[in-house]
């Protein structure tokens, strides 16, 4: 049963912890064949480890030179237990629930920017498009060492979501590493209400839409994927529809620097791809095996396609390029990427006022591989999505940081439209999205 191990705590009410033992010993003794006897098949071991963390509590609570909050004692003790755990999951003290519950999908207040941790280091995945963040010239790898002076080495993702949030028309001090340059600045931000456009363009026409055919003679949409949001799969689909009644040959899918999102997202724009089989699927130690699959109604037309990716390109975006990679549908660009696939539940505690946002299962692709890098993975390890053979593009410093200029130049850019840069200049701007107009442009010449 798997509330058993609850009920070890009222015997540590009613018989004290220097006789816990003895007391589970004396119920299990009772009649261990009877199927309501609920501790006769309890770990020994999980008892001694229980009594010795009571024992602690009772220790420092009884004996410790100066009194301590009971709570606070044993919330350090949970995110003591969380630590030891991947870094998505994290204890909600009642503080700090109705935040957590009252955030909302591509608006809030904030800088808006996506981050992770890697290696104890607070890392930018991706600062979102036209937010406060992406003006202030953070790109994606940039490392945040401090915070307001307070330096974010151990920091939690969602502690970290904490301190960059905050007041609208307020100002946030960051210390801001970038590897590019191997140089660290201090940047202050002012937050706003962030409300993210993520489906976006290679650049904006005159009236401020979005031009998503990169290249009119050849007939080559380009459409990029900031984050997955409740109206991502709606906007991609009109995005797409729009192209081929223009006549698009091939498409290019930018999913570079792309954090992820709503999962619901992702597997309606998977479906709009495939007409049948395995879009991804969940499964954990505890937790039941789930399974998505496509179906053909609704389904776009076939035409050749490629997706990029990069390093930062997680979770969500990561669902969607395994999938279509699976299937054969697109070939993937760039470098592998995040390797983040990894379910969170929400539990909730002391009914309902605090609660754990727990790692509870992992995302398979099609294929049956696992997504997520957990703790302990190398390189040679299967996670995360690579680049199809022949098609794995890995920028230098310099490359990296032409490409951020070259593509914040043009997002900002929206009053005089420009053709895009020839194929010679964009294979120094932008390699990756070089590499695959190559790709595409040779396979609708072949088809």
């Amino acid at each position: 049963m798997p509330w058993k191990n609850h009920l070890l705590f009222v015997l540590i009410l009613a018989f004290g912890t220097s006789n816990l033992a003895t007391a589970v010993e004396v119920a299990k003794s009772e009649d261990p064949t009877d199927p309501d006897n609920v501790y006769a098949n309890v770990d020994e071991e999980y008892v001694e480890l229980i009594q010795l963390f009571a024992d602690t509590l009772d220790q420092v609570d009884r004996n410790y030179v100066k009194d301590v909050d009971r709570r606070e004692l044993m919330e350090a003790a949970i995110r003591g237990v969380i630590s030891k755990l991947d870094p998505y999951s994290n204890y909600i003290a009642p503080e700090d629930l109705e935040r957590f519950k009252t955030g909302v999908e591509s608006e809030f207040g904030g800088i808006g920017i996506q981050v992770s941790t890697r290696d104890g280091q607070l890392v930018v995945t991706s600062p979102l498009f036209g937010t406060p963040a992406y003006e202030a010239g953070i790109i994606a790898g940039d490392r945040i060492t401090h915070i307001e002076g307070e330096e974010t080495k151990g920091l939690t993702i969602d502690d970290a979501i904490k301190k960059l949030k905050g007041p609208i028309g307020t100002d946030v001090t960051m210390t801001v590493y970038h590897p590019s340059t191997f140089t660290s600045e201090k940047v202050t931000v002012r937050r706003e209400l962030v409300q993210i456009e993520t489906v976006l363009g290679d650049e904006r026409l005159e009236g401020g839409t979005w031009d998503f055919m990169f290249d009119h003679a050849d007939k080559i949409g380009y459409v990029r994927v900031s984050a997955f949001s409740r109206h991502t799969a709606d906007d991609l689909h009109q995005a797409i529809t729009r192209l081929l009644d223009d006549g698009m040959k091939g498409l290019v899918l930018d999913l570079r620097s792309n954090p992820g999102g709503l999962l619901t997202s992702a597997v309606e724009i998977c479906d709009m791809f495939i007409e049948e089989g395995k879009i991804v699927s969940t499964e954990g130690r505890n937790s039941p095996k789930r399974v998505w699959t496509a179906e053909k109604d609704g389904t776009l037309p076939d035409f050749p396609m490629v997706i990029l990716i990069d390093h930062y390109s997680a979770s969500a975006s990561e669902i969607l390029s395994a999938c279509l990679q699976d299937h054969d549908r697109a070939t993937i660009v760039g470098e592998r990427s995040w390797g983040k696939g990894s379910v969170q539940n929400i539990v909730e505690l002391e009914e309902g006022k605090s609660a754990l946002k727990l790692t509870t299962a992992g995302y398979q692709r099609p294929s049956g591989e696992k997504i997520h890098r957990f703790e302990g993975d190398t390189d040679s390890d299967k996670w995360g999505v690579s680049p199809d053979e022949g098609q794995d593009v890995k920028l230098s410093r310099e490359q990296k940081v032409a490409y951020h200029t070259y593509r914040r130049m043009r997002d900002q850019d929206t009053i005089i439209p420009h053709p895009p840069a020839p194929q010679s200049v964009l294979s120094e701007t932008d390699p990756v999205l070089s590499k695959g107009l190559e790709h595409l442009k040779a396979e609708i010449s072949s088809s």
